[in-house]
Parts: structure tokens; sequence; C-alpha cells
């Protein structure tokens, strides 16, 4: 039987944003079928549901170590599943990925979808100036997908500095960058944005 295409698979600013989320939040199962998409923001689920046109019902699991809530958005598409490894997305993608194929018109909206993913937009005061601080910060598990990430923000964005570092006895890193980077970085993913998670845009917003 003919397996039935659900989502549109046309490259476009949305589809680059939910990809930025799989790549850093999301996860192939090894069935060859199914995307699994988590979040503890649910109005991000659902906002991904409705830019891909689906019905699917968001549910809700707890994390047995920490017994935080997070959402859960299940796709059973082959057709979507294939076109992700086709891009460079594996089921075993934490510590094998690399290289993703995203055009370079849509990869603002890609890098945004990686931030709100598994990224971080962090501002805090600095001691002596009183100022606000920012620095932008995404995990992985890969190195090489980092430091494919960070040429590519260097070539787009036109950023002087950035750093990856280790965190002790983790088994992920961190791709961080300073404030002036990052404030280029903000206005890079918020230019024309479409989808977004809300509750990090309104951190960026001060430096906007």
């Amino acid at each position: 039987m003919k397996q039935r295409k659900q989502v549109n698979t046309t490259w476009s600013p949305d589809l680059a944003y939910i990809v930025g989320i799989i790549v850093t939040d999301g996860n192939l199962s090894k069935d060859g079928r199914h995307i699994i998409l988590t979040s503890k923001d649910k109005n991000l689920l659902e906002d991904i549901r409705t830019s891909l046109v689906l019905k699917n019902i968001i549910g809700k699991r707890i994390n047995a170590e920490t017994n935080k809530q997070y959402y859960v958005l299940q796709i059973g598409d082959k057709n979507f599943y294939t076109f992700l490894e086709s891009i460079g997305i594996t089921p075993a993608k934490s510590k094998t990925i690399q290289e993703i194929l995203v055009p370079k018109e849509y990869f603002s909206d890609f890098l945004r979808g990686c931030i709100d993913g598994d990224g971080n937009i962090d501002i805090f005061m600095h001691k002596e100036s009183l100022q606000k601080q920012l620095r932008i910060r995404i995990a992985s598990a890969s190195r090489k997908f980092l430091l494919w990430l960070f040429e590519t923000i260097k070539i787009h964005v036109l950023v002087e500095g950035g750093w990856i570092f280790s965190p002790k006895n983790k088994s992920w890193q961190v791709l961080t960058y300073g404030k002036k980077d990052s404030i280029k970085i903000l206005h890079f993913i918020y230019d024309k944005k479409t989808i977004y998670l809300k509750r990090k845009f309104a951190q960026a917003k001060y430096f906007l």
C-alpha cells in the first residue's frame, strides 16, 4: 500500500525552523517512520503542528529523573523521515550528526530553530558595570555539528568570535557567543521571523 504523505518537504522558512528544532531537540525513531519532538512549551508544538498542517495529538510525559513534565508531538511520515535523513539527520543523531544541508536562504530560520530547541539566550547583569550582558549558547553531543554551525554562522552573520567548550562531567559541548556577536545573531534570526518560541523572543527583545 502506498504511504500517505503528511508533511510538505518543500523548503520554506517554517520547514527550516522545524528542522532546526528536530536537529537539536527532536528524535528519529529507529522504525524508519516516526519523528518525535519534545518541549516544555506546549505552544511551540502547537505552532509546529499548525505549520505542518497536522492533527496529531500532543501528549504529555514525565521525566523519571527530574520529575518534570514535558510535551510530545509524534509524526508518522515515512516521506518526511527519508527527507530528514537525506539532509544529514540520523536516528542516532546525538553524536553522529555533522553538516545539515539547509539552503542558505533559510539558514536564519534553521538557526532560530536550533536556539529554540536546545539553545539558550542568557541575559545577566555585569557585576562591575551593572550593564545587561548577553550570551547565546547552543548545546550538542556532536562537536562536528557545532564546528559546522560555528563556521556557517561566521559566513552568514559575520560574527567575530564564538567558542566551543565542554562542561565538566557532561557528555555534550556548547557553542557560545559573547554580547556583540549575540546581538548580531538575534537580529539575523528575528529579522523576518515566522514561527518562533515566544518565551525566548521575549528575552531577546531588549537587544533588538
